[in-house]
């Protein structure tokens, strides 16, 4: 019952957290013949760890961290879920993320729970050593967590593949053989996946290119506006993919701010731009754009928003401001609950987290079976299989929606907590 719930887990103050449990409890109350026993199972995280270790810094100082590991459901098979590297990490913010990536992989039928992890810490302040050091005595804190057939890591905010290389290796030295698949987001000459980098800021357009088709948008692509909010992975790689695809992208920001230009900016250029980098970050870019500030940027006229950096960014304050007559999320929970209320009033179209930003965790499962079954696919077949999958999740939430006459954000979650409470049902508790 809630009330022998741990006042930490009953109650929360992170704007995050706050958000996932709203927008789970808009979400089933149209799921009335659930039992409410099964609602609060599937609402509270399975299990969490803290972790508080050492790392041995490049002058030989010693240096106490602290990371979380949260797995929040188990029901339809291993969990699954990035880790990230940031000052903001803690560990509501990490439960929530878990939570959400339950709902997503059930969304689009991946036979996965939810998880997320992360460490307190400023990647860009360390040396290669450094996170180097501190990846591997994070992974060896957190290695009763994890395994092949129990949770899969992989990258996330201020992580990437040589994260992940290195929290592969040290697995397979712990227990003494090599372990693939333990990971996912791997370089490809370990066994990761090809098309993996990119897949989730490809997943994002292409749930972009669903929308704008099922709202009958018929202009030419290179007349329709697009901007995106980060460029990072997901960002960068969304930008590039619809500059590939004709689209123009007026303006696009990192931490440093906003770049503007009506006519269209030169993605490839950035791009170029943030690899040269020393932070990679657009910071010194003196290319055709017109400086903005990252709120600035949200409310420009467009006719689609990707944000696609932090949470929380679209809220009640700034939302009554928002030009774009689509947002695509390319980032976790970037909308506030009472955002959403002033979007849905204003009859702006959002397609929710949950179903944009999947083509990531999708591409992580065809490589964690690729890496089971030892045979792996080529670029252009994974891009097909993620299109479909991606396809048909966006299909099942639009029928949901119309079905409950809600969102598409409550149709997502609907759909998602449906297939993970009846598998519940079909489980059974034990004992």
């Amino acid at each position: 019952m809630v009330a022998n719930l741990a006042p930490s887990v009953r109650a929360t103050s992170d704007p995050t957290y706050q958000t996932a449990l709203q927008q789970f409890d808009r979400a089933v109350a149209y799921l009335r013949d659930l039992p409410d026993g099964l609602i609060e199972f599937l609402k509270w995280p399975r299990r969490e760890l803290s972790v508080n270790f050492p790392v041995r810094m490049d002058d030989s100082s010693v240096k106490i961290f602290s990371g979380y590991r949260v797995h929040h459901n188990t029901v339809l098979g291993p969990s699954k879920g990035g880790i990230r590297y940031s000052l903001h990490v803690s560990l509501d913010e990490v439960r929530a993320l878990a939570m959400w990536m339950s709902w997503k992989c059930a969304l689009v039928n991946l036979p996965y729970g939810g998880a997320k992890g992360g460490v307190i810490v400023d990647p860009k302040a360390m040396s290669v050593a450094e996170l180097a050091n501190l990846t591997r005595r994070f992974t060896s804190e957190i290695i009763l967590f994890i395994g092949p057939n129990i949770d899969i890591p992989a990258p996330d905010m201020g992580t990437n593949a040589q994260t992940m290389a290195w929290m592969m290796d040290t697995y397979s030295m712990t227990v003494g053989y090599s372990v693939p698949a333990v990971v996912t987001g791997k370089p490809i000459n370990i066994g990761g996946s090809l098309g993996r980098e990119e897949a989730t800021g490809r997943g994002v357009i292409v749930c972009m290119l669903e929308a704008l088709r099922q709202q009958g948008l018929h202009r030419s692509p290179k007349d329709i506006n697009v901007v995106i909010q980060g460029f990072g992975n997901v960002g960068s790689n969304a930008a590039q993919r619809a500059y590939d695809l004709g689209f123009n992208i007026i303006a696009v920001s990192d931490v440093t701010g906003g770049y503007f230009n009506p006519k269209g900016l030169n993605i490839p250029e950035m791009r170029a731009f943030v690899q040269r980098s020393a932070k990679r970050t657009l910071q010194g870019y003196v290319g055709d754009a017109e400086r903005m500030s990252n709120a600035e940027l949200l409310e420009l006229p467009c006719d689609v928003l990707i944000p696609a950096a932090m949470e929380g960014q679209i809220t009640a304050s700034n939302a009554p401001r928002i030009q774009a007559s689509l947002i695509v999320e390319g980032a976790n929970g970037p909308i506030t609950p009472d955002g959403d209320d002033v979007l849905n009033d204003r009859g702006i179209t959002v397609v929710p987290d949950i179903l944009a930003n999947a083509g990531g965790v999708t591409v992580s499962y065809f490589e964690w079976v690729q890496g089971l079954q030892e045979y792996f696919w080529d670029e252009d077949e994974v891009y097909r299989r993620l299109e479909r999958v991606l396809i048909k999740a966006y299909d099942n939430v639009v029928t949901t929606a119309e079905h409950h006459g809600v969102d598409l954000r409550t149709a997502a979650q609907i759909t998602a907590i449906n297939r993970v409470a009846q598998a519940t049902l079909t489980r059974g508790f034990y004992p």
